[in-house]
């Protein structure tokens, strides 16, 4: 029973966050489509965010969509899988990091009231956001040949180890 409930909620997720934030995502905020295909992607050096993004897409059988290519970057950099866990600990650690915005706050509370066995994490993730860096304004496209590794190290304030 439990099981089929996850499914469910997985899809309702699913459902709500492709057939639903996408498309006013692209009607409300003019963001600007990724300048990337995926085979140009794939030739990037290896340990860059856009190689990395490549490498993810692939791996999770996943395909690269032109407005949403932010969200699957944060993935990347804050590590957090594309299961519903991932997803709900992401948007709490982008609401801990100061991102307040229609699609965090509606993952947030739909998370909240429908997976009580990840509050522990969510509690974590908004927590680390709280101590990481802002990042939710970078200029993501520009950022796609920087080293993967040392813009983990700004969000998470570590020493980079000065190979860019």
């Amino acid at each position: 029973m439990l099981k089929k409930l996850k499914t469910i909620r997985m899809k309702l997720l699913v459902m709500l966050t492709h057939n639903v934030a996408l498309p006013l995502l692209k009607i409300f905020r003019k963001t600007k489509r990724f300048p990337y295909t995926m085979e140009e992607i794939g030739g990037f050096d290896q340990g860059t965010l856009g190689k990395d993004l490549h490498d993810f897409l692939a791996k999770k059988q996943l395909r690269l969509l032109p407005h949403y290519t932010r969200h699957d970057l944060k993935h990347i950099l804050l590590r957090y899988d594309t299961t519903e866990k991932g997803e709900a600990c992401l948007q709490c650690f982008m609401f801990g990091n100061g991102r307040v915005s229609f699609p965090v706050l509606a993952t947030v509370l739909y998370a909240f009231l429908t997976m009580p066995e990840y509050w522990e994490d969510m509690k974590l993730a908004y927590r680390q956001g709280r101590e990481a860096t802002p990042f939710h304004h970078w200029p993501w496209n520009q950022l796609l040949h920087a080293k993967t590794d040392n813009l983990r190290s700004i969000i998470f304030k570590q020493q980079s180890n000065g190979n860019d």
